[in-house]
């Protein structure tokens, strides 16, 4: 059976880094994206989910596959919820792919974008496909494999004609995906 799975909500993101333009997930379309939520204090985002990012990034064609990092403190606001101490951050690791901070709620809570995609922590991965639905939705490291694996079915799959509705929800070998409801 075929992953059926819902589109992911609207990026809310304050300030970009490694990008001359803001990014969108509908200016994405076409191309397999990789969203990594992070924060820089988090032991396993620094020891596995940037660095599996950033090889990401320079593994995949950019027009095959998108990367994108998604800067969301829902702790330690004072030390992390600065651009500054983000950019120090991002060329001290040298990381060069795009990195949106997620917007704060404004009570020093869960950020915008990390409620929206229903995050439960860092690091967090949700993979889209070229149809900008959500494929995978995980918290915690994943290994290499097992990603590299989807990404590789994912950028070969071919895109449907303009005009074909997206697919409803289901199941398949690797989960069910449940309605997303506001």
């Amino acid at each position: 059976m075929a992953t059926t799975m819902l589109h992911a909500p609207a990026l809310q993101v304050a300030h970009w880094l490694n990008t001359p333009v803001p990014l969108t997930l509908e200016s994405l379309r076409g191309r397999v994206v990789v969203l990594h939520a992070f924060q820089m204090l988090c032991p396993g985002c620094v020891s596995h989910g940037l660095p599996q990012a950033q090889r990401l990034h320079q593994l995949f064609p950019p027009e095959q596959l998108a990367v994108v990092g998604l800067h969301t403190v829902f702790e330690h606001h004072d030390v992390m919820g600065s651009r500054a101490a983000l950019q120090a951050f991002v060329h001290e690791y040298r990381l060069d792919f795009p990195i949106g901070i997620d917007q704060p709620d404004g009570h020093q809570g869960v950020p915008l974008t990390m409620q929206a995609l229903r995050l439960r922590g860092t690091p967090s991965l949700v993979v889209l496909d070229r149809q900008g639905r959500v494929r995978l939705h995980h918290f915690g490291a994943i290994d290499d494999l097992r990603l590299g694996a989807l990404l590789g079915q994912l950028v070969g799959e071919p895109l449907p004609p303009a005009g074909d509705a997206p697919a409803a929800a289901g199941c398949d070998d690797q989960g069910c995906s449940l309605p997303v409801t506001a």
